[in-house]
């Protein structure tokens, strides 16, 4: 501290305390001048927030609920998030780590699109016997677009779609399974670990209701998925034209369930069944998430028409 600075400290220490009284009540009063009130600057009012690019902070509407219990589930775990304000309408078990089967491919769609955002890429079939479970019977050497890739991937749920991703990508499929779990880490997925690119069944490879709800929100938001996702059919051909494959959504919620977006399925012996979907109602949007179940679509239905029978969306007043 400089000589000025230590004079004046003592200066003011040295004052009577009527002084010292007086200056410390003056310098309060300052802060609470209109406009320059720091404390009032910093005060959160209570309620889910959404922060906007301009980093201006507004209080989101939120769901209020009635009192109305949940409805009973065959779920061992399961999620009801609301997709703006994050607040949760119910839940089981959300933070049990449990295997998610073909959840996992949102992460393998994410990841793809982070190696090649241009889905017009050109990727070579690999090894295709190693593929297991649900496949749509790519031919090894065939070359496809990453876009038909990822729409085996997320309508028909093709596992040799996800084996071809994670063998085209630089450094092969170890490489591909690191970079599910960096992005998973970036995403704060704490309680999540991927050790394949489809969702086989595998020690380890796991995740929680939570994490998946997160990862759902993101990778809805990404226009490439939300478009795929909401297909009921597709077809996609190899770039020569000679090789066609027809996609039969798995989501059987599709056109059945009112508002729904879209989703992704799993099934596994060790996972059970498995669901998480996106539905918008009066511009109120959920992410529901079900795993473990043996009945994942009327598990649901059950939930979505509970959130939205049961809650009501609260406008919180100015922002901050």
């Amino acid at each position: 501290m400089s000589k000025s600075k230590s004079k004046f400290v003592a200066f003011i220490l040295n004052q009577p305390k009527p002084v010292l009284i007086f200056a410390s009540t003056l310098a309060f009063l300052i802060l609470l001048y209109p406009g320059h009130n720091l404390l009032q600057r910093t005060v959160i009012s209570p309620g889910p927030l959404f922060a906007r690019e301009n980093l201006e902070i507004v209080l989101a509407d939120y769901p209020s609920s009635d009192g109305v219990t949940p409805p009973s589930v065959a779920s061992t775990s399961y999620i009801i998030q609301d997709i703006r304000s994050k607040t949760v309408l119910a839940s089981r078990r959300p933070d049990t780590p449990l295997p998610p089967a073909s959840i996992t491919k949102l992460m393998t769609a994410m990841v793809a699109l982070d190696a090649w955002p241009d889905t017009s890429t050109v990727l070579i079939v690999k090894n295709q016997n190693r593929a297991i479970g649900q496949t749509i019977d790519l031919i090894e050497g065939e070359e496809l677009t990453l876009d038909s890739l990822l729409h085996a991937l997320l309508i028909h749920s093709g596992n040799d779609a996800a084996l071809t991703i994670a063998d085209n990508y630089p450094g092969g499929y170890a490489k591909f399974v690191e970079a599910m779990n960096a992005k998973a880490l970036s995403l704060r997925l704490n309680r999540t670990s991927f050790k394949n690119p489809s969702g086989i069944d595998q020690y380890g490879h796991a995740t929680t209701a939570r994490d998946i709800a997160t990862l759902a929100s993101i990778a809805l938001s990404n226009p490439s998925i939300s478009s795929i996702v909401s297909k009921d059919k597709y077809v996609i051909t190899d770039i020569t034209g000679k090789h066609k494959h027809e996609l039969e959504s798995t989501d059987e919620l599709l056109t059945q369930l009112p508002g729904l977006i879209g989703g992704k399925t799993g099934w596994t012996t060790g996972a059970g069944e498995c669901f998480v979907s996106y539905v918008e109602r009066g511009g109120r949007g959920i992410i529901t998430v079900v795993l473990g179940s043996t009945n994942r679509f009327s598990d649901t239905t059950k939930l979505v028409e509970w959130a939205y029978a049961h809650h009501a969306w609260i406008v919180p007043d100015g922002s901050l």
